[in-house]
């Protein structure tokens, strides 16, 4: 079946994805689902999935390298701009975290830390705060409560 632009949908997905997504939105609604890209349809729902998983890790792990540069560095005057990102990814967290992505993060929390505390742990070097490198735990020193609560070091 031809659509917008006189082309086949799986044609229009690698076209113009924009117009891809009202074709299939607009047959979706009108339940004509012969029409559909099936294939691409199912690729891109298990890519939201996705970029929410990515979402909720990459804030967690916004939250958690905060976190350890309040607990650990001797720097004064980034303090409040560490505070107010905690806030800010502690907020997005509660509006992504559904309980399967909760439990997912909590599953990959010690994975998390590991990248965070790696790249943690050059930024201080980068600022010559290296007894805070050194004073950074080799596991995850937050449960995941303390991540996404209202818990500060």
């Amino acid at each position: 079946m031809a659509t917008k632009l006189g082309t086949k949908p799986e044609a229009l997905y690698d076209a113009d994805f924009y117009v891809w997504s009202e074709v299939q939105a607009e047959l979706l609604r009108k339940r004509q689902f012969d029409a559909l890209d099936i294939e691409s349809l199912i690729e891109e729902v298990e890519d939201l999935g996705g970029a929410l998983k990515r979402s909720v890790l990459n804030n967690a792990s916004v939250i958690i390298e905060h976190l350890l540069k309040l607990q650990f560095s001797p720097a004064a005057e980034s303090r409040a701009g560490w505070v107010e990102s905690v806030l800010e990814h502690r907020r997005r967290l509660e509006f992504d975290l559904t309980p399967r992505l909760r439990n997912i993060l909590e599953d990959e929390l010690p994975r998390v830390y590991i990248l965070v505390r790696r790249d943690t742990d050059r930024k201080f070097r980068l600022h010559d705060e290296h007894a805070a490198a050194d004073a950074l735990p080799a596991a995850c020193p937050y449960s995941l409560d303390q991540v996404t609560g209202d818990w500060w070091p």
